[in-house]
């Protein structure tokens, strides 16, 4: 018996260009919608809210503002409290995002997502981060049907935005080379193609010239490439092609540590330091950190070695169903020798 073709559903609308925050009603023109809903959080709402409205002529839009951080009761809530629209489209960082995501899947309704930085791949990707019960927690929602992504907003985001997403991309390295050691342990199956979409997405972003961040090719590259990854889960149905073991040491950061960080450098720390684990493209992470100015970054935020030791020890408990390397005794211990002898941690962790 023959498996059946897969479908997978990937967004309508892809649009990484500059300005194109200010042409939203000729894209959403071409799919055909006359009524939509723009969400926007406190800091897009004072600097493009009224420009953005302001440049629609034929299509009705409604504008809301979302400030707070909401509960998932009060996100359903205001979900059902609203009109019915065309679509719905989220302006601004994770967390509003994360709202319009879960306010069109609660309504089925189109989303678009219009991120104002690249700091992670959770624009594309078909989950929500929420809170629930007062916990972050990851629920379920469906992959936007559409990804806009300005570049002169991204680009003029702070430094430390666009290294976050930096680190989230180039952990697709030390993940995907987790979920073949999941397979050869018999833990979890790799498809083939969720595997190769994440690879090739680093693959292009890493050839890519890295003298400037701020340059429209690399931040194309770079929003390009994550989008790529929010694909590969989709098609993998989990989150392996692009999170691992070095997320584990994200996630129990979160947990354990008094001082947090973005999620996007604390995984790329911990990206660099698996990917030595593993002993699979290290200098490669060394040079794109090195040459991005991620490293110089991350020594002024005087991140915690002992923080770093007690999220590698905890990692497991994350996920106790995965096997990742740092599900092996002797994987965990190399992590903690390497966290105390190699000289570049010693250089940007007190």
């Amino acid at each position: 018996m023959t498996n059946p073709i897969t479908n997978i559903p990937i967004p309508a609308v892809l649009e990484i260009e500059r300005g194109i925050i200010f042409k939203l009603e000729d894209v959403l023109h071409k799919h055909g919608f006359k009524k939509v809903l723009i969400i926007f959080d406190l800091f897009t709402f004072d600097h493009y809210e009224e420009e953005v409205k302001n440049s629609f002529s034929h299509i009705k839009v409604d504008t809301l503002l979302i400030e707070n951080e909401l509960d998932i009761k009060d996100l359903i809530s205001k979900a059902f409290e609203l009109e019915t629209f065309d679509a719905i489209i989220a302006i601004g960082g994770g967390a509003v995002i994360d709202y319009g995501k879960y306010i069109g899947f609660s309504r089925r309704t189109p989303f678009i997502s219009v991120p104002t930085s690249a700091s992670n791949d959770g624009f594309a990707s078909s989950n929500a981060s929420l809170l629930v019960e007062g916990k972050k927690t990851t629920v379920p929602a469906k992959i936007p049907y559409g990804l806009i992504a300005d570049l002169d907003i991204i680009k003029n985001a702070p430094h430390k935005f666009i290294l976050a997403g930096v680190g989230d991309l180039m952990s697709n390295v030390t993940a995907l080379y987790d979920w073949e050691f999941e397979e050869r342990h018999n833990v979890d199956h790799v498809n083939a193609f969720a595997s190769m979409l994440s690879k090739k997405a680093v693959n292009s972003f890493i050839r890519t010239p890295m003298e400037d961040i701020k340059n429209p090719v690399f931040l194309k590259e770079l929003v390009s490439s994550l989008t790529m990854g929010g694909i590969a889960t989709v098609i993998s149905g989990n989150s392996a092609p692009i999170s691992g073991s070095e997320h584990l040491i994200s996630h129990a950061l979160d947990k354990y540590a008094e001082n947090h960080h973005m999620h996007g450098i604390q995984v790329g720390v911990a990206t660099y330091i698996m990917a030595n684990v593993q002993d699979h493209r290290a200098e490669r992470m060394y040079k794109v950190f090195t040459r991005t100015g991620f490293f110089d970054y991350v020594k002024t935020l005087q991140m915690s070695k002992a923080d770093f030791r007690q999220a590698i020890e905890n990692s497991p408990q994350i996920k106790p169903y995965r096997y990742t390397y740092l599900h092996d005794d002797e994987y965990r211990e190399k992590a903690l020798k390497f966290l105390e002898s190699d000289p570049i941690l010693q250089d940007i962790l007190f």
